[in-house]
């Protein structure tokens, strides 16, 4: 467990979690729905964004690490699983659409495990696919988050099309992943 700059910002991330969330527990005379919007949606930008620096610093500073390569993506998958059921709850998302992009993460983490067990971790390495479908989901989370409209731009609206497209990509990319690791399916069910 190195104590370094990335993995620092990941613990950072995880601990903005509870504080991301807490923020809709908040009575409305405390802070209004509005700022409540606006504030979570800080916390969850400033998440992405340290999701982006910690992996940009790893490399820099050569500071890669086992569980640094662990832990940064189960920050990451908290992170949105909270937004997601948060939304959920809220309405701004249909639970349907969480559960997918959720249960996606969860059978994609699945699988991963499994081919690293089996010394193929590398044949279900992040994809651009991956990588497009993530860019839909932080984009939809964040317009959705925010809730109001920005000048005439309507966040709720574009959110939910980024949330649809996200979940499209969601199921395209498990299918791809799933497909990739196959063989070594059918090679271990033996």
């Amino acid at each position: 467990m190195p104590l370094n700059i990335p993995n620092l910002l990941t613990y950072f991330r995880i601990l903005l979690i509870p504080v991301f969330v807490g923020v809709f527990y908040l009575s409305n005379d405390t802070i209004t729905l509005s700022h409540k919007h606006q504030f979570a949606t800080l916390i969850f930008a400033i998440a992405a964004i340290t999701d982006w620096f910690d992996g940009y610093l790893a490399r820099y500073l050569n500071q890669t690490s086992a569980f640094g390569a662990f832990l940064d993506p189960v920050a990451d998958k908290l992170m949105v699983s909270a937004a997601l059921i948060l939304l959920a709850q809220l309405g701004y998302v249909d639970a349907l659409i969480a559960f997918i992009i959720i249960g996606r993460e969860i059978t994609i983490s699945a699988l991963r495990e499994w081919m690293a067990q089996l010394g193929n971790s590398k044949s279900v390495a992040v994809s651009m696919l991956g990588k497009i479908k993530t860019t839909f989901q932080m984009l939809a989370i964040l317009l959705l988050l925010y809730h109001d409209p920005i000048f005439s731009f309507p966040t709720q609206q574009v959110g939910t099309l980024f949330v649809y497209l996200a979940a499209l990509l969601t199921l395209w990319s498990m299918v791809y992943y799933l497909m990739l690791a196959l063989p070594m399916m059918k090679k271990n069910a033996k």
